[in-house]
Formats: C-alpha cells, structure tokens, sequence
C-alpha cells in the first residue's frame, strides 16, 4: 500500500517538513513515537520521529534534515508522489503526565519531535516552558506553532541572530538559577547538546530526559545499532525508548557508536551524487 505525499515544504534551509496520508499510524500515534520509511522497494529503511498527527484528517507529519542519500532523495519528492513503506507508530511513547512546570529543549531539527511533546504536556495541564535554539535565525523551525502551545517561548541562536546570543543550555540554566520549581526537563537534539543539557542540570537534581533518535538505524531492535548503555544496563534506542534519563545514558559511547558507520555513509552519498549528476 503506499503512502501519498499530501504536502511537503522547506521550512528552513535543507529542511523539509512532510504530511504523509496514513489513518492507521495517525490514529494510533503518540508523543514521542517515530515511523520507518521506505520510498522504493530496494531503497534504505529510516527511522523519522513523528512530528504531528491529525487523526481526524489521517494524516502524519514528518520533519527531517537534508543528510544522507535517502533524506535528499525524500526531498526530492513533492505532493502527490507516493511513499512504498510508511510503518509505524514504533517506540515507547513519551511519560506525559502532569508535574507542574515543565521545560521542553529543542535544538536544531530537534525541534520537531519536541513539539508534540509540548502540546501533549500542555493538554495533560502543565506549565509548559519551551526553549529552542539553531546555529542562526534561518534554522529555526516551528516557533509559531511551539508559541502555540507554550506558557514562556524562548530562542536561543550561536550567532545572536535572534533571541539569546548563545546556547538553549544557557537559557535553561537561567531559568534554573532563577529559583523556579522545575518538575522535568526534555532535551532533544544533536547529541552534543543532550550530553551538555544533562552535564549542566545534574547539579540542580532536576530529572532530565533526552530522546536519542539520532543513533536509531533499523528501528526494530533487530540490528543491534543503536545500543546504548543507560545506568550500566545494556538498552536500544528504538524499543526500550528513545526516551530515557539522561543522567543515566553512557554518552561517550553513544557518540563514538554514531561514528561507526561514517565511511560507508560517505561512500553512499558521494555514490548517489555521481549517479544523480549522470543523470542530468
């Protein structure tokens, strides 16, 4: 069955955001969840963190980086063209409950998984505080729709081209030294930040969670690629989370395991270049 691309856009540079007709994986999606997609048959499986969802529509959102061979073909790919595989909702929801005052960190493309977070810890009737951030102002995505949904928007950029001149870790450790009652913190983004954003809020005792999607590959827990080590136990990213504490999570390793593949990766995209090259 294919999926039918509904509506595709950039909505920043070498970022596209999709809607992609699929009733069954809308209806049963949740926060935190992702899909695994397959344009063609012989092409890659990726995993994507769902962006949104509309039930009464049947329609999924995904958000993604233009990286990879299969990401750049994906956005080569406009309405009305077809998807083989859309499959999903996969991994364990995110804990949403109502705690009081929650802060919600989305760095970069990290953004767009952050946002259902932050509508669902806003229905479940908590204070919700949303803090992201990009390299510069034409990265940032989707700050009209988390102003939407949050209590206290805040945006950071490396280059001070909008918001704070710095980092969200910045933004999140004023608010912290503030004396505010924070119940929870989540962080979703590039690795880096993640391990900086649990490092920096370690001291405060306020519990952390990070999402780890970036070091997800087959999304089933068969190839074994996104082991990680959380509290000296053994986990996989695409079934025991993403979510997990990120006080807990082995992130040297993590990060070292993101660079295994790296080689092959360049080998494709420089392959998929040639091709696409010899073609025009």
């Amino acid at each position: 069955m294919p999926y039918k691309i509904i509506e595709k856009k950039e909505i920043a540079s070498n970022v596209c955001m999709m809607k992609i007709m699929a009733p069954d994986v809308a209806r049963a999606a949740k926060a935190g969840q992702f899909i695994i997609l397959r344009i063609e048959e012989n092409s890659e499986r990726i995993p994507l963190t769902i962006a949104d969802f509309d039930v009464n529509e049947g329609y999924v959102t995904i958000i993604f980086q233009e990286m990879g061979k299969t990401t750049k073909q994906l956005a080569k790919m406009t309405e009305g063209d077809d998807i083989q595989d859309f499959v999903g909702p996969l991994g364990k929801e995110s804990d949403v409950e109502k705690l009081g005052t929650v802060i919600l960190v989305g760095g970069g493309v990290g953004i767009a998984p952050v946002y259902p977070q932050v509508k669902a810890y806003r229905e479940a009737g908590n204070k919700v505080i949303s803090v992201i951030g990009a390299r510069n102002e034409s990265l940032l995505i989707l700050e009209d729709e988390m102003r939407d949904f949050s209590d206290e928007l805040y945006v950071a950029t490396d280059d001070g081209s909008k918001g704070h001149h710095g980092f969200v870790t910045d933004v999140v450790k004023n608010i912290l030294d503030s004396g505010a009652d924070i119940a929870r913190i989540v962080v979703i983004g590039p690795p880096i930040l993640m391990r900086v954003a649990a490092n920096m809020t370690a001291p405060y005792g306020v519990e952390t969670l990070v999402s780890l999607n970036p070091i997800m590959i087959d999304g089933t827990g068969m190839c074994g690629g996104c082991r990680v080590s959380v509290g000296n136990e053994t986990k996989f990213a695409c079934v025991d989370g993403p979510e997990f504490d990120g006080h807990k999570v082995d992130f040297n390793l993590l990060m070292s395991r993101l660079g295994l593949y790296r080689d092959e990766e360049a080998h494709c995209l420089e392959n998929h270049a040639c091709i696409c090259k010899g073609a025009n």
